[in-house]
């Protein structure tokens, strides 16, 4: 079995997100969607409010499993038995930063391979960080998240 972990902060999950799970299951047996803390970032919904989220989006994929991952990347995919690592690249400023992730992993595991996504175009500038900000402000955000994302982000911000 081709297992693929696709690791992020997911903080919400959005379409973009969606979209690069939905082409990864038609690579791999099995997708692992991987929810990550980042000392970095301040997420607004806890881990288990975005396992939530992704749960329920992802519910009619029978191959993605939703999990928790703390620590090394390159530790929890061994645990798992995960043969690569999903990315999406949006964008060319995207790259540097991945390639320098996809490096240090392949240092530290030769196994693990790091496979690059895109998104569908219309996605390639969507990031959860602007999800956030136009729900904080009142922005109709609906064409970037599924409505079950919509209503918990208003539910958050209230």
């Amino acid at each position: 079995m081709k297992i693929a972990i696709y690791p992020g902060t997911f903080d919400p999950i959005t379409n973009g997100h969606i979209d690069i799970i939905q082409r990864a299951t038609a690579l791999f047996d099995k997708v692992i969607v991987a929810v990550a803390t980042n000392p970095q970032k301040k997420p607004l919904f806890t881990a288990e409010e975005r396992m939530d989220m992704i749960v329920h989006v992802m519910r009619n994929y029978p191959q993605v499993e939703i999990d928790q991952i703390e620590g090394l990347l390159v530790d929890y995919a061994k645990k798992r038995n995960a043969h690569a690592v999903i990315r999406g690249l949006r964008a060319i400023s995207d790259f540097e930063f991945e390639l320098q992730m996809a490096l240090v992993n392949r240092k530290l595991s030769e196994q693990l391979i790091t496979v690059f996504l895109m998104p569908h175009e219309s996605y390639s500038y969507l990031n959860s960080s602007i999800v956030k900000e136009l729900a904080m402000f009142g922005g109709n955000i609906k064409c970037f998240v599924p409505d079950y994302v919509v209503q918990q982000l208003r539910k958050k911000i209230k």
